[in-house]
């Protein structure tokens, strides 16, 4: 039997394009089941209710906030897209590589998985903590394929402190998550089918 040694472990960069579907797909759930396991461990620990974390309230504002939120990043998104080069606002091709072959089923489970593993670490957990600014900051940091580039930097920050906005506005988690899933489905949608064309 052979023994296990630590020093053997060699890591490497890998671009996007040197990982399979297959790959890709494990990559993003596994990464998403560990920000939900941390955000979970972490709003635990905070003391707070997780049940009453994600209880919806009975007044539908919420989702208002969260379409409202949604409607804006995605007008504000289609109009950089327009009349900036995209050079400018390249992600390295992770979300083309994620949204362009897939079924319209999943690019929603894929939004819904990210909205809810992502909002109760950002949201739930880290802004209880340190509040929507430097959350903010953080959040912009863990999306680290943008940071080449200013725009999409200034964007998903800018995004950030508005989930944290309208979390702090309507009172529930539900509204960041709503329109956390709203963007990526809807952004995923516009991907999948401009190939297309």
């Amino acid at each position: 039997m052979k023994k296990f040694d630590i020093r053997n472990i060699r890591i490497r960069k890998v671009s996007v394009d040197e990982l399979d579907d297959r790959m890709l797909l494990i990559n993003l759930y596994a990464t998403q089941a560990f920000t939900f396991i941390i955000g979970l461990i972490w709003v635990l620990f905070q003391h707070q209710n997780v049940i009453a974390l994600f209880t919806p309230p009975k007044e539908l504002a919420f989702v208002y906030w969260g379409a409202g939120l949604a409607a804006a990043v995605i007008v504000v998104d289609l109009l950089i897209s327009r009349f900036v080069p995209e050079e400018a606002s390249d992600d390295g091709g992770v979300n083309d590589r994620i949204f362009r072959t897939r079924k319209v089923w999943h690019i929603a489970v894929i939004s819904l998985v990210v909205a809810i593993c992502e909002e109760l670490l950002f949201r739930g957990a880290i802004q209880h903590a340190i509040g929507p600014y430097w959350t903010s900051i953080i959040f912009a940091t863990i999306h680290v394929r943008y940071l080449k580039h200013w725009i999409p930097t200034g964007l998903v920050f800018s995004i950030s402190y508005g989930l944290g906005w309208i979390y702090m506005e309507s009172g529930t988690i539900w509204a960041p998550i709503i329109a956390h899933f709203l963007i990526d489905f809807i952004m995923g949608l516009i991907i999948r089918f401009r190939r297309e064309s």
